[in-house]
């Protein structure tokens, strides 16, 4: 009974999760129903609640695009199957032909794999469940751009929060990096490199949800532009965006850390024994960056964390000699400069807001006027694994 309960509570949290889309969907196919059966006067008008639920399958920004998609994909399948159907017959071998045709004249037009499909689905339609006599190809077209519409419509007049989107997100991003700057500074105090290798391994598969935030907040955006209810959310989500790259950023950092503090270990390279502390630190200042965000604020709070691990760091004038762990506190220092960034600070406010460190004897400057260490994979714009 308990492992019931476990899965109904789980499916439950995920109609939850769901239940604005879905209710966006419902509402849509009946509206565009409703409009192209009273106001246009189709009397099968199959393609409006179609088009409405397809058009809420994507990204807001991309659908004002996907409704004309829509629009030329079911002129393009229609076509084809008015001109052939009403002549070669209804069958097997028929649907095969009229849907090759359908789709081939959709990619000789240059049109995408949406318009393709689209092609392919009206064809079939046309086919089997409506022959040319049921209504001209131009009432279809007319139903597809109404169920469009009214799809938009919806998602405007009933959006999600967009706050609210991009907070779901970045949680699972800030939860990512703060487990794994923790863990990492577990295996350095345990000298574990398996430990450290986990770390760079679990990494390694962040970038989907480093993407699934960013598209949280295109997508979150776009409600704000073009919801009235949720214009406010503007000024909101700006922090979101502007916390964006630079925990991307702190991210490909860190597994730059972990490759380094793992190579580090397997050489029996001494680490100095403040890292581990100045790791956590920064842990518990991205745990402190999102509840900020959470609660709207400034994240002042999450920059003294930040600046106090900094002063941890210089004051115990941490140094290393070999290659890695030089790396690895140079990382270190990186780090830091995109959490002071990801609170709003431009690089050189961040920077400057950082004491300087000690530089190690015989270098030719202080450690943060170096250019932080990154690998090939883990150049900016890069999305591949390193």
């Amino acid at each position: 009974m308990g492992a019931v309960k476990d899965a109904v509570g789980r499916g439950f949290s995920r109609w939850r999760g769901a239940a604005l889309p879905i209710v966006q969907s419902a509402l849509s196919a009946g509206l565009a129903w409703l409009v192209a059966t009273l106001v246009i006067g189709h009397e099968h008008p199959f393609f409006a609640p179609i088009a409405a639920v397809v058009s809420l399958g994507v990204s807001l920004g991309q659908r004002l695009r996907r409704v004309g998609e829509l629009v030329v994909g079911v002129s393009v399948g229609v076509g084809v199957g008015d001109a052939l159907i009403s002549w070669i017959g209804s069958g097997p071998w028929q649907i095969a032909l009229v849907v090759g045709l359908a789709m081939s004249a959709a990619v000789l037009l240059d049109g995408g794999s949406v318009i393709a499909l689209q092609a392919g689905s009206s064809a079939v339609l046309v086919a089997t469940l409506l022959p040319p006599s049921a209504g001209g190809g131009f009432d279809r077209m007319i139903d597809a751009l109404t169920g469009g519409l009214v799809g938009l419509a919806v998602a405007a007049l009933i959006p999600a929060n967009p706050v609210t989107v991009a907070q779901r997100q970045l949680k699972a991003l800030t939860n990512t990096l703060s487990l794994a700057l923790r863990t990492l500074a577990e295996a350095l105090e345990e000298k574990d490199s398996v430990k450290a290798a986990g770390v760079l391994a679990e990494l390694r598969t962040s970038q989907t949800t480093i993407d699934d935030y960013k598209s949280a907040l295109q997508t979150g955006s776009e409600i704000a532009k073009i919801a009235p209810i949720r214009w406010r959310s503007k000024d909101e989500l700006k922090r979101y965006q502007t916390a964006a790259g630079p925990v991307d950023y702190a991210i490909r950092n860190t597994r730059v850390l972990a490759r380094r503090a793992m190579a580090a270990l397997k050489a029996d390279e001494p680490i100095p024994d403040g890292v581990p502390d100045v790791l956590k630190d920064y842990a518990n200042a991205v745990d402190c960056l999102k509840g900020e965000l959470e609660k709207g604020a400034e994240p002042k709070l999450t920059r003294e964390a930040v600046r106090d691990a900094a002063r941890h760091l210089t004051a115990r004038r941490l140094g290393g000699d070999g290659f890695s762990s030089k790396v690895v506190l140079a990382q270190i220092r990186s780090v830091a400069v995109d959490l002071l960034q990801a609170t709003g600070l431009n690089r050189s406010e961040a920077m400057e807001a950082l004491p300087p460190l000690s530089p190690p004897a015989g270098s030719a400057g202080p450690a943060e006027e170096s250019a932080p260490v990154r690998d090939p994979g883990d150049l900016p714009g890069r999305t591949k694994r390193p």
